[in-house]
This record gives structure tokens, C-alpha cells and sequence, in this order.
């Protein structure tokens, strides 16, 4: 009703009834480019006077069904040249910037990173498994030969954790729920602890079990901001501009989009093509 009593005022107050396309186009554009509103709002006005028209007023109106929706408008990635991922990580330390140069050199989403389990690296075959990443779907990715060395002694650390836990008698990490239910020891062997363990014990919110947790994002978005700020970076780049970066880069360097599609883990190859616009128009 709210729709269709602005679309008459916007009309001043003519009925409905005389109103056809182009008087409801001009309505549909004045709230897009005037009004400013957004693109599931714009839906609903016109599923408003889809239905006003069609049901109450019982107009046929097959031109209504042609006027166009708005598409969601898709801005360019924020990417940082190599360079400028250099100074970042002169900022950052210790496991908060191992942390970042995983990202960067893998691709990985942040959620993915601080989820990875000590079974998930492979270093003689040089292979890191994301398990269940968006979409739910597994992939491997390449570790960097580069930070294998730190890597290792990122789980020399945990383990000095999980070897604490075993001695206190602590509750396991978290696992999935069907692997929890299936399996309820796991949660204390090894192979399931955390990469990227948080140095302190935290209640679990679905159980209520106070155990360890791996690194909170907010922890590492905080440090990760800190370090953009004082390497005098003005872009407004975040964790996940450094998979935007890594995309990017692997484009320059001259592999093929299929390949950079597995790699980031989309789903839909067109989501990977927004990286070849930030080459077209000049991004790092």
C-alpha cells in the first residue's frame, strides 16, 4: 500500500487507472536515481505495483512485466600493490603477520585461515586443505614454500598449547557437530587443534564448554587496520584485500582464469572476472 500511495502522489493523485509505462518508469527512476534507494527496495515498489495493477485493479499490463529491475552495482575491489603489502607487513608481528602473509600468499578468505587445523597442512606435498569454505566445498591450495619454515614453527607453538591443555585435563577444541557427535574425543587429538590457536580459554557460546579457541578476527582485524594506518596506506584496505591482491597478482602474472577461479574457491567464473577490470583500469 505504501508503494502504490506514493506512486499516485508522485502523480499528483491521478488515478491509477491512467497511468501506463512511462508514467511508472519515471516513478521507478525517480526512486533509484533520486531517492537513492536500494536495488531490494526498488523490488519491492515494483512488486507493489505489479500487484495493485494485476490483482485489484485486474489491468493486463504486459509492460509492466518488461521494464527492467536494477542490477546491484559491483565497485572494483580494493587491491594493494606489492609494495604496499610489504610495508603492511613491516608493521605486523608474529603470528599476526605470518597470519596476513598466508592470506596473501594463498588467497584464502579470513575465516578460512583462522579455521585451519594442523592435519590441513601438508608440507611434503606443499599443500594446504581448506576444509568446507564457502559453499561447503573443499579445496586445496598451494603453500607457499616461502613460509613453511615459519609455518612449522607456528605448530611448534601450538603444540606447546595443546601439550598445556593435555596437562590440565582442558576440554578438546570444537569440531564440527556431526564429527563432534561421532567422534567425541577428536576434539583433543593433535591433528584437530588449531593453526592459530588463541593464547587464552573462551566459553564455547553453543555448548557453554570453556576450551580453546583459534584467533579471533576482531583480534587480528585490529592489528591488520593498526598496520595499514602506520604504514601510511590511505587506501581503505582490509584482511580481504589481500585476497583481492593475491587474485590480481596471479592474473599480472599470466594465470588463466579457470585456475585463479579454483584457487579463491568461487563458485561462478564471473565473480573471478571482476579481478580482470582492476587490471583493464590500471589496479595494482
Amino acid at each position: 500500500v505504501h508503494w502504490v500511495r506514493a506512486f499516485i502522489r508522485f502523480h499528483g493523485v491521478r488515478h491509477p487507472a491512467t497511468l501506463g509505462s512511462s508514467e511508472v518508469e519515471a516513478f521507478l527512476s525517480w526512486l533509484a536515481n533520486e531517492r537513492k534507494v536500494s536495488v531490494s527496495t526498488h523490488r519491492q515498489a515494483l512488486a507493489a505495483l505489479l500487484f495493485f495493477y494485476g490483482k485489484v485493479l485486474c489491468t493486463d499490463l504486459p509492460w509492466l512485466q518488461e521494464i527492467g529491475r536494477p542490477r546491484p552495482s559491483r565497485r572494483l575491489p580494493v587491491v594493494l600493490t606489492p609494495d604496499e603489502v610489504v610495508r603492511i607487513l613491516g608493521f605486523l608481528e608474529g603470528e599476526h603477520r605470518l597470519f596476513a602473509q598466508l592470506l596473501y600468499g594463498t588467497g584464502m578468505r579470513i575465516s578460512e585461515g583462522l579455521q585451519l587445523r594442523v592435519k590441513d597442512l601438508d608440507f611434503d606435498h606443499g599443500t594446504i586443505i581448506v576444509r568446507e569454505g564457502k559453499g561447503s566445498k573443499d579445496r586445496a591450495l598451494m603453500l607457499p614454500e616461502s613460509l613453511a619454515p615459519s609455518l612449522r614453527e607456528q605448530l611448534s607453538r601450538a603444540r606447546a598449547w595443546w601439550l598445556k591443555d593435555q596437562a590440565e585435563g582442558r576440554s578438546g577444541v570444537a569440531l564440527p557437530d556431526a564429527l563432534e557427535r561421532k567422534y567425541p574425543r577428536a576434539g583433543h587429538s593433535w591433528p584437530w587443534f588449531w593453526v592459530f590457536a588463541q593464547h587464552t580459554h573462551s566459553t564455547d557460546p553453543r555448548s557453554g564448554v570453556v576450551r580453546r579457541h583459534h584467533m579471533y578476527d576482531q583480534t587480528f582485524q585490529r592489528a591488520f587496520k593498526r598496520a595499514v594506518e602506520q604504514a601510511g596506506i590511505t587506501k581503505p584496505a582490509t584482511p580481504h584485500t589481500l585476497r583481492h591482491s593475491f587474485a590480481t597478482a596471479l592474473l599480472r602474472s599470466g594465470y588463466d582464469i579457470r585456475t585463479v577461479q579454483d584457487l579463491l574457491g568461487h563458485s561462478d567464473v564471473s565473480t573471478t572476472m571482476i579481478y580482470t577490470h582492476v587490471l583493464k583500469v590500471g589496479g595494482a
